[in-house]
């Protein structure tokens, strides 16, 4: 524990004395607790660890490698097609896309074997309403919701 900390601690201590004193009204303790506790805040201030620069020593490099020059060789360009084959896969959509579907339940679905929109928009409602225990409605509007994000698709 920082040493600082401990005596803004007596501090606080002798501040609460104080107060507790004045419920009493006993006027020298009122004034003896409270320069004590202002002398603490001071010993606490002079602890408190001062920011230190941060000296960073960079290594000195080794010289690179000298590198042996290549001897002269005649360029032969050489032409080369590059065929280039694009495959198109439907994108699943995620379950989140769904209205009233989040990160939580999604994993939930993901846990019935319901891993994309496509898959919510075939399943059951009462089927998916009974394994998460919620109202078949729910269920129902969200298969909604699928079958029109799926057929967007």
């Amino acid at each position: 524990m920082r040493s600082d900390y401990a005596l803004y601690t007596v501090a606080i201590i002798f501040f609460i004395v104080t107060g507790m004193s004045l419920a009493l009204a006993e006027n020298l303790w009122v004034v003896a607790t409270a320069i004590l506790g202002f002398l603490f805040i001071g010993l606490g201030y002079t602890q408190k660890p001062k920011p230190q620069a941060i000296t960073v020593e960079a290594r000195p490099q080794a010289p690179a490698p000298e590198m042996p020059t290549p001897s002269p060789v005649p360029e032969v360009m050489k032409e080369e097609k590059v065929e280039t084959v694009v495959e198109i896969t439907p994108q699943k959509m995620e379950l989140t896309e769904v209205k009233g579907i989040g990160e939580k339940r999604a994993q939930q679905l993901k846990a019935l074997g319901i891993s994309s929109v496509e898959d919510l928009a075939k399943a059951s409602a009462a089927d998916i309403a009974e394994k998460l225990k919620i109202s078949p409605k729910i269920t129902g509007k969200w298969i909604e919701n699928a079958k029109t994000l799926a057929e967007k698709s």
